[in-house]
């Protein structure tokens, strides 16, 4: 992929297959991926569901090629580098937080507009600057490896924890057994 043209079909086979490109497409995917009620080859077929058009069309002998052609696509057209990195954010949950600054770098009210593709949503990601979301991530960052936190930083923790704390997901069998706990013990 050349990263001077926003990509709207994807190489697949011997053709291209057109995608959704559209931000929103991607953040639901993102969502699926990050959903524990579902297994891992239901979340890729979600993905390749959503992302691709005609995929309903596309021979199942292709689907792993279209995978690798899903995450380059969400990637931004670069390899990512492989390894796990600690979770700094949540799509879904800091959304609220996210969106106000992904609009102050674009001028304009993204969740407004028809379509905004994946790329561009994206590098006005990467490109908010100081802002309430980079402080969110900046002391979830500092909590994960252990840093002393300044005070004002304790402060803003003590005061902003249902922001600051990224929530852990749980399966509905999960949330099930709570519940079953938790009528125990009542």
């Amino acid at each position: 992929m050349n990263s001077w043209d926003l990509p709207e079909s994807l190489p697949v086979g011997d053709r291209k297959y057109k995608i959704r490109s559209d931000f929103r497409a991607v953040l639901d995917i993102l969502g699926y991926f990050n959903n524990p009620d579902y297994e891992e080859d239901e979340k890729w077929w979600i993905c390749l569901d959503i992302l691709f058009v005609d995929f309903q069309e596309m021979p199942r002998r292709l689907w792993m090629e279209a995978a690798e052609q899903a995450v380059l696509f969400i990637d931004l057209g670069t390899e990512e580098e492989k390894g796990p990195k600690p979770r700094l954010m949540d799509w879904e949950q800091d959304a609220p937080i996210i969106i106000p600054s992904i609009n102050r770098v674009l001028g304009k009210e993204i969740r407004a507009l028809p379509y905004l593709h994946w790329w561009t949503f994206m590098g006005a990601y990467m490109e908010i600057g100081e802002s309430l979301f980079s402080q969110v991530v900046s002391l979830r960052k500092k909590r994960i490896q252990k840093k002393k936190l300044e005070k004002w930083e304790k402060e803003f923790y003590r005061e902003n924890k249902a922001i600051c704390d990224l929530k852990k997901k749980y399966s509905e069998a999960e949330r099930e057994e709570q519940e079953r706990l938790k009528a125990m013990l009542d």
